[in-house]
């Protein structure tokens, strides 16, 4: 492909899918510190408050374009997937 604007914004996109790949594994580690915490501690892992809690706070800082059915779909297997890696 040619077209400039095309190879603008796909460069756009790769930079910002590596920033959120760098935010996804920083938080990773972050959770992996927090769980082993807890579990030195004998504090679940899972809290469902908090999760609510973080996807209220989320939904209300959310000025879209992502919809509130959007948002809940990344956050759901968001924390399913950190779940699963740590």
């Amino acid at each position: 492909m040619t077209d400039d604007v095309v190879r603008r914004l796909r460069e756009e996109i790769t930079a910002i899918d590596r920033e959120i790949l760098a935010a996804v594994n920083h938080r990773l580690d972050v959770v992996a510190r927090l769980k082993r915490h807890k579990d030195e501690h004998g504090i679940a892992f899972v809290d469902p408050n908090r999760e609510a809690a973080m996807f209220a706070e989320r939904a209300a800082e959310n000025e879209g374009p992502l919809s509130e059915e959007g948002l809940r779909a990344f956050y759901t297997e968001l924390l399913a997937l950190t779940k699963r890696e740590v």
